[in-house]
């Protein structure tokens, strides 16, 4: 799956650039081959180098700060995670060619799962449930905001009553429904812990899975602290009903956190597929599913 440019400001990165960039920065790897990564993220380019690497580059000046960011805490949160994870081996600064730093990674093998999707999702509820519940016991307490960190009724104003009327407008939703769920997301008590770690992109695309199982998760561009709610939505864009419960379990999530996990289902997918509908329909099926799976419940419980 391919990206397309969403924003004015994204760089134009090809496989020539990235060969150029390593012989100047790394020339123990120089000639080793180079070969994009499709992928349908919006914050970074992906590049294959040799078998054993890969390069991760910020397609824009907004995702600089992640290449530090995962510099420095993955290495310190790996040995904690029950699932591989990026492992940084290089760190470049900005230079002539290229205006901001980039990182190179251990490949992880592995195909992402919406392009190939799971088979053994009970296996994946419990891994990844664990995976979140392991992340949330990490000392945070000098670790980053994240981005998707804060409380789930900040969509109020992000765009969320937009996006239902112009998807109630196309016939794809029913707003009223999709009203009402919202409205009982907005009742819901918020959360008054201290921050924790959170992924805070726990979707299809950045999880791997080899031979129809969850392997790794990848893409830590928005990790950071804050309500854990958000970490749940792998819930709604990746499970099904009967193996929601084993990762709500695994996820040790309480009432509260899991009923703000399904309200960020809600507003992410509705705004996402919005959003992305014509610029990215990768990203706009995930959110159509994920809003869906949502609503569904919403509608029964309603």
């Amino acid at each position: 799956m391919a990206a397309t440019p969403t924003r004015p400001d994204e760089l134009d990165i090809d496989t020539a650039l990235v060969g150029r960039l390593v012989t100047g920065r790394f020339p123990e790897w120089a000639g080793l081959p180079v070969r994009a990564v499709a992928s349908a993220g919006t914050d970074n380019a992906m590049f294959r180098l040799g078998d054993d690497l890969v390069v991760r580059l910020p397609r824009a000046p907004h995702a600089v700060g992640q290449v530090e960011k995962e510099q420095r805490w993955l290495p310190l949160l790996a040995p904690h995670l029950p699932l591989d994870v990026p492992v940084p081996v290089g760190r470049a600064g900005a230079g002539p060619d290229f205006p901001m730093p980039w990182s190179v990674y251990r490949w992880l093998d592995g195909d992402d799962t919406y392009d190939v999707p799971l088979t053994d999702l009970a296996h994946a509820a419990v891994e990844l449930g664990r995976f979140g519940a392991a992340l949330r016991t990490v000392d945070a307490s000098e670790g980053p905001p994240s981005f998707r960190g804060g409380p789930v009724t900040a969509w109020e104003d992000g765009n969320l009553p937009a996006a239902v009327r112009g998807l109630g407008a196309l016939g794809l939703v029913d707003t009223e429904l999709a009203s009402a769920a919202w409205e009982s997301v907005l009742r819901l008590p918020q959360w008054d812990g201290p921050p924790v770690w959170i992924h805070g992109d726990l979707l299809p695309g950045n999880l791997l899975g080899r031979e129809g199982r969850l392997s790794a998760v990848i893409d830590f561009g928005g990790l950071g602290t804050g309500d854990p709610a958000c970490d749940m939505m792998p819930a709604w864009t990746l499970l099904t009903a009967d193996t929601r419960p084993l990762f709500r379990e695994a996820a040790r999530a309480d009432d509260a956190t899991w009923a703000r996990g399904r309200g960020w289902a809600l507003a992410w997918g509705l705004v996402t597929e919005a959003y992305y509908r014509e610029k990215n329909p990768v990203l706009a099926a995930v959110a159509h599913r994920t809003r869906t799976e949502a609503l569904a419940e919403y509608a029964a419980a309603l």
